[in-house]
């Protein structure tokens, strides 16, 4: 038994939601920030617009303290503020009134965390490309947004949409989320990149990358007409980049919308953009840095063979567009919704080109990565994800769900109809798993329970006792009843629904030598007594 996680007053700062973070709704940011790269040094200021949701005079942001706030605007005047670890509490002068738009603007500086191990570890990447050239990057999955910039840093509010306005040393660019409205020359050898984004956003796409970058544009032509198409890579990998994005990008694109529907961000298009570490998801503005090779790295992560025919951060980052960036977690401790979709829809890509089977072949694959160390599922309010196993053992179960509602045409809706219904929202758990039982006609609770919850997988324990066969689950889910497939060795697979009681199940001429459970599709524990 694991140890009890302990959690501090900064975790709950970081991950509740109190009243003085609920009272607000972010509506619009405008986030205008100047690098200067020599002395890994970040100032400027963020627009914060809001409506009240109730009466306040008093309300949290959220900035990593290491960040100094040098003041906050309001209607002409200076805001009193107090900080608290890496919150900001913010008072004013009036009542706030329920409904009422308003805005503040924050001025901050200082230097960044810079992250040593991104996208792992969260902060500013400084580096330097092979001609010598600054590299600079963003990721903060996690760690959150807050470490480099001002915002309500909490995944349940996404902001409307956002104007990114960054100011780089001349003779490089910012590529950052959305589309370019505008280069200005800013003096003193500055350049200004405004980027601006029509669609919600989370805190923790929101992206800066800068570099000497090369650009090209294409468009695909997907559900919804021309989807904008932009690639910036720097200047050297021109060549092999083309080649590599023009073998997976269209196919990724053509076989999501096939399963997800339209992609969700036709209005600010869609963007590869080379970052000096591996890659992330930001919205609209995808990082790549898997050197325009197959696999994770040159690697098959399920062993198969499949993964080495695609590159896994154009279809797996990019899968992240529906899962991640459309249905986005309220909570971090629901990161599987992201992670876990995702990690399945690399499956469903190799489908579409490859087959089905192929696709199950990769994701039984997986399995070999899996930890079973703790809960799939995080700890609420505190910011904390769960297992690195939402990613295989996650992709496992929605296979196994696939497999019990046994209809391919029903499954797709439900995935389509997860990105439709769900459109720019945050969810939590209870809807993605409410939906899915709604649209199959199947209570999946208690399956999805068993495998997000807790650590272990399920037993089917199965007994041979006079020509009878008799089974049950050991399970920590209470009445755990999850369908399986049996057969006799050579036969038809048959749906038994067994419970945690050993009872009779109708299987003609089962023995212990010749019984068989469809352990090709359901990662589950066998105990053959």
């Amino acid at each position: 038994m694991a140890d009890k996680e302990t959690f501090t007053r900064a975790d709950s700062l970081r991950g509740n939601l109190t009243d003085l973070r609920t009272c607000y709704d972010i509506r619009y940011y405008h986030l205008d920030v100047k690098l200067d790269i020599g002395k890994k040094f970040i100032s400027g200021s963020n627009v914060f617009e809001f409506t009240a949701t109730r009466d306040f005079n008093r309300l949290q942001f959220d900035l990593f303290d290491n960040l100094k706030v040098e003041k906050i605007e309001y209607n002409g005047t200076e805001l009193q503020f107090t900080r608290e670890f890496n919150a900001v509490f913010v008072s004013f002068p009036n009542t706030v009134k329920q409904g009422q738009r308003d805005r503040f603007k924050v001025f901050y500086s200082g230097k960044p965390v810079e992250a040593k191990n991104a996208p792992w570890d969260g902060g500013v990447m400084f580096s330097k490309d092979d001609s010598g050239k600054p590299w600079v990057a963003t990721a903060c999955q996690g760690v959150g947004a807050s470490i480099w910039w001002p915002n309500k840093d909490h995944q349940s509010d996404e902001v409307d949409s956002m104007l990114i306005s960054v100011t780089v040393p001349e003779g490089l660019q910012d590529v950052s989320n959305g589309r370019l409205r505008k280069v200005s020359p800013a003096g003193n050898g500055y350049t200004r990149y405004d980027w601006f984004v029509a669609n919600p956003i989370n805190n923790y796409c929101v992206s800066l990358n800068i570099g000497d970058y090369d650009h090209w544009g294409e468009a695909f032509d997907g559900e919804k007409g021309k989807l904008d198409l932009d690639f910036w890579v720097l200047k050297a990998n021109r060549k092999k980049a083309e080649k590599q994005f023009a073998a997976n990008v269209k196919p990724m694109l053509k076989a999501f919308e096939y399963w997800f529907g339209p992609y969700p961000f036709y209005e600010d298009g869609y963007k590869l953009v080379e970052t000096p570490h591996l890659g992330m998801e930001h919205q609209s503005a995808v990082a790549y840095g898997n050197k325009f090779q197959n696999g994770y790295m040159g690697r098959d992560l399920s062993g198969t063979g499949w993964g080495l025919k695609w590159d896994f951060i154009v279809v797996h980052e990019s899968g992240h567009e529906w899962f991640g960036n459309n249905i986005t977690s309220k909570d971090l401790a629901d990161m599987w919704i992201h992670e876990s979709f995702t990690n399945y829809s690399e499956s469903l890509f190799i489908e579409s080109l490859y087959g089905k089977k192929a696709g199950q072949e990769y994701v039984h694959g997986t399995r070999g990565a899996i930890l079973n160390d703790k809960p799939v599922q995080g700890i609420y309010n505190v910011n904390k994800e769960g297992s690195g196993d939402m990613y295989y053992k996650g992709g496992n179960l929605l296979n196994m769900i696939r497999t019990i509602i046994n209809d391919d045409t029903k499954w797709r809706h439900i995935l389509r109809g997860l990105n439709k219904t769900f459109y720019h929202r945050t969810v939590d758990a209870t809807d993605i798993i409410s939906y899915i039982n709604g649209q199959s006609g199947i209570d999946l609770s208690k399956v999805f329970g068993q495998y997000l919850k807790f650590k272990n997988i399920p037993t089917l324990e199965v007994k041979f006792e006079k020509g009878k066969t008799f089974c049950r689950w050991i399970a920590d889910v209470d009445d755990f009843d999850m369908p399986v497939r049996l057969r006799v060795k050579g036969g038809e697979y048959q749906f038994v629904k067994p419970s945690t009681s050993f009872a009779e199940i109708a299987l003609p001429g089962a023995t212990k030598e010749n019984f068989e459970v469809d352990s090709f599709n359901y990662y589950i524990g066998l105990l053959l007594e």
